[in-house]
């Protein structure tokens, strides 16, 4: 599983980085940024539910 974050899109607000912080972080610009190019499984969970409870849909999954 691969995930993205829209940098366009994200609003910084950091929920994602809360929810799975083994996949997410905030970077220099105050915006969400993957720090795996393929999420472990472990977290695929937590980073399904980070990208579901981003407030504007800035994050994708790819299977």
């Amino acid at each position: 599983m691969k995930v993205k974050v829209d940098q366009e899109t994200c609003i910084g607000c950091g929920l994602c980085a809360e929810i799975c912080p083994e996949v997410f972080e905030m970077n220099n610009d105050s915006k969400a940024s993957v720090k795996v190019e393929i999420v472990p499984e472990n977290a695929q969970k937590s980073c399904r539910d980070a990208a579901s409870h981003c407030p504007v849909e800035a994050i994708s999954i790819e299977e």
